[in-house]
């Protein structure tokens, strides 16, 4: 079993939302972190309430994960903390919702950055460091979409195939350096990932996000390759779209997706785009 007693964690999306629970959760099991997000203050005052709960040691990196530039930034300011980076917990995502050739491009190109180039970046800069010193582990944060198109949320299903296909291979490479890199697929799950659209999910169906962080790290201590941290039912609906024809789940996940309304959907905030 992996133990986390004083390890440091870099975790990225940790303002709110999943990245918040996954830190909240090291920080129980004694890890020390380095929380990732665009929001400085948010991630301050998370910072002070995990040091007032925990006897761990909290850092705050400020990045805009959507700059290409930012896996380099992020890796200067560990350097400069003077810290090393045992478990990278890539969970930073966002995603645009609805009719690909009806909405704004600059979302789906957002997300291209933030799911895929952001990722691969910080995988590359610290992980070749944990493979030198022989110890280390990857957490990427993929999703139940990753195994099917997703109609109305195209762009976003393909950064998460991504992210499936990117992490088996590296995990595939690293073996044997004493460098384990895992995936987690969480399914729905209450992050406010719609909060800016008029889309929803129901509360009925969807993960808390601690239970989702104590399930993926869970996994990870065990040793697993992958992680299904959602309920049974998520596990299931992801061995469907092997078994049927491509075509069909296309169609299938279509028309789920125009019963939840994401055919129409429009923004609260035209400004943002949705994140996790």
């Amino acid at each position: 079993m992996h133990d986390y007693t004083n390890t440091t964690a870099l975790v990225t999306g940790a303002s709110k939302g999943l990245g918040e629970a996954y830190a909240r959760e090291l920080a129980s099991r004694s890890a020390h972190l380095i929380l990732v997000a665009r929001s400085a203050d948010a991630l301050h005052a998370l910072a002070d309430e995990i040091r007032a709960t925990h006897a761990v040691r909290v850092d705050v990196i400020a990045a805009d994960l959507a700059d290409r530039q930012s896996p380099q930034r992020v890796l200067d300011a560990v350097d400069g903390l003077g810290l090393d980076v045992d478990l990278l917990v890539n969970n930073a995502g966002m995603g645009a919702v609805g009719p690909f050739l009806g909405r704004p491009l600059a979302p789906n190109l957002q997300s291209v950055d933030v799911n895929v180039t952001a990722l691969v970046g910080l995988v590359h800069l610290l992980g070749a460091r944990m493979v030198a010193r022989g110890h280390g582990g990857i957490v990427n944060i993929a999703s139940t979409a990753a195994f099917q198109p997703m109609p109305y949320q195209a762009s976003y299903a393909a950064t998460k195939a991504f992210v499936l296909s990117f992490t088996e291979a590296v995990a595939e490479e690293v073996r044997g350096t004493g460098v384990r890199v895992m995936a987690a697929h969480p399914g729905a799950t209450a992050t406010g990932f719609f909060d800016r659209t008029t889309a929803s999910m129901n509360p009925r169906f969807t993960d808390s996000p601690a239970d989702v962080a104590v399930r993926t790290l869970d996994d990870f201590a065990r040793g697993r390759a992958v992680s299904f941290p959602g309920r049974a039912s998520q596990r299931v609906g992801v061995w469907v779209p092997r078994v049927l024809p491509r075509t069909t789940v296309t169609r299938v996940t279509g028309a789920l997706n125009r019963r939840l309304g994401f055919r129409d959907v429009s923004d609260r905030d035209p400004a943002a785009a949705p994140g996790r």
